[in-house]
């Protein structure tokens, strides 16, 4: 056995749960090789940057991440969206090694192999059967599609991922089934969309366990409700068939798993002039009656979003009508983007009025307040109950945790007093005692 030591890589991963996937993707093919990773650029033989390019304010943290790997290491290999575009990135870092656009795993591998060529070691090229995961061990997210059918104009995913690209359910299912093994107690299914899931392979059959499912939104998640663990549904376009998968939730199968009643669901505004502005394939009203149906089938049904305000064109009317959709809606889960022009995005051609920045931000603080003050009457409704909490960071006398209907890092926390020392991992009942706008408080039971 060589007594060579293997190359280190440092490894910078920006932007959303799905850059995460494919940042887990290319370590897992690192560690594969026999690479090590290291938490510093000082002293690694080659940095690698995973960036984000979606909005303007992530293009300049992805360039600012990439100037740090070259002034403390020298040697960087860009990938992701931002890498789409190499442009920018070149005329700001001509010294970069090489650029790579998302997903191109393949090509990440060739250019690592040219700086810090790998060393060819049985003994160190081994990794878990479930690959390398950058989230805490007990939840993971799965991704089972890549790019997007929809043409919304503030976005440029399209441009960057292509169009929707299903995986196979099976495939997805044998991923899904390795994570449970190595002891993962939640899965967060992510795409850009989801519930488009399967239309490109013209929901074709796929087998698993000897069931033949097809690869479609409502089989995926009868597949994945079989594995006995909790199981969460994010970027969801409000679609006529998402109906048939309400009846799934909160309904704990024979195995112990379940479809968390929870759904995100990107609605990004409800005045009929800023949607058609977005080409957004909705409509608010025919929105509020599909949640007031999906409602009635799951009374705990909760619903997170999220919304563009000061979008092009929006006038005080438009962002009356949006605050109305809150009060109307009563969504559990709600956040808010000022909006920022992408280059590259339609929106910017539309010829609409720009809202001025001092506009945006009142709309904003006034939209915050607004969805606070329902959020905090909303979580109210939970004192005095018994819920099951998934523990995040346990603690000496009071752990953090999360309910079902919270999502990590995004949506709200509950606290978790107990006598009895808690696991990360670990699913209690709580009995909630008290609730504040966003977080939850109460003892194990």
């Amino acid at each position: 056995m060589t007594d060579q030591a293997a190359p280190k890589i440092s490894f910078v991963s920006l932007g959303c749960p799905k850059a995460l996937v494919d940042s887990e993707r290319i370590i897992t093919k690192l560690r594969a090789e026999g690479y090590e990773l290291t938490k510093t650029h000082a002293g690694a033989d080659l940095v690698i940057v995973n960036t984000c390019g979606f909005l303007d304010s992530a293009k300049a943290e992805s360039l600012e991440a990439i100037g740090k790997g070259l002034s403390e290491n020298g040697k960087v290999i860009v990938t992701g969206c931002m890498g789409a575009e190499p442009e920018q990135i070149r005329e700001a870092y001509p010294a970069v090694s090489a650029i790579t656009g998302p997903q191109a795993y393949e090509s990440v591998m060739q250019a690592v192999h040219e700086v810090a060529p790998p060393l060819h070691n049985p003994f160190l090229d081994l990794v878990p059967e479930q690959g390398v995961k950058l989230t805490p061990r007990h939840y993971a997210y799965l991704k089972i599609s890549e790019g997007c059918n929809n043409r919304c104009t503030f976005c440029i995913i399209p441009k960057l991922r292509g169009d929707l690209v299903s995986r196979p359910l099976a495939e997805v299912m044998r991923e899904a089934e390795k994570l449970v093994k190595a002891g993962v107690k939640e899965l967060l299914v992510i795409s850009q969309d989801t519930s488009a899931y399967g239309v490109d392979l013209k929901y074709s059959p796929s087998l698993w366990q000897d069931v033949e499912y097809r690869t479609r939104f409502l089989d995926l998640a009868k597949a994945l409700s079989t594995l006995g663990v909790w199981v969460r549904l994010h970027y969801v376009y409000p679609y006529p068939h998402v109906d048939e998968v309400i009846p799934l939730m909160g309904e704990m199968t024979e195995s112990g798993g379940v479809i968390v009643p929870y759904l995100d669901i990107p609605f990004q505004h409800a005045a009929p002039n800023v949607l058609k502005a977005m080409k957004r394939p909705a409509h608010a009203e025919k929105i509020l009656q599909r949640v007031e149906k999906w409602r009635e089938i799951r009374p705990d049904l909760a619903i997170r979003s999220t919304f563009i305000v000061g979008f092009p064109g929006e006038t005080e009317e438009d962002f009356e009508e949006l605050l109305g959709f809150l009060s109307a809606a009563k969504l559990e889960r709600v956040g808010a983007f000022k909006y920022e022009p992408v280059r590259g995005a339609p929106a910017n051609d539309l010829g609409l009025a720009v809202v001025p920045p001092e506009e945006q931000q009142r709309r904003y603080d006034r939209f915050m307040a607004h969805q606070q003050a329902i959020s905090a009457r909303l979580q109210q409704r939970r004192v005095g109950q018994r819920i099951k909490v998934i523990v995040d960071a346990p603690g000496p006398t009071v752990s953090k945790g999360r309910s079902m209907w919270d999502a990590p890092e995004i949506d709200g926390s509950v606290y978790v007093a107990s006598r009895r020392p808690l696991r990360a991992g670990d699913v209690v009942s709580v009995k909630i005692e008290r609730a504040d706008a966003y977080d939850l408080h109460g003892t194990a039971v």
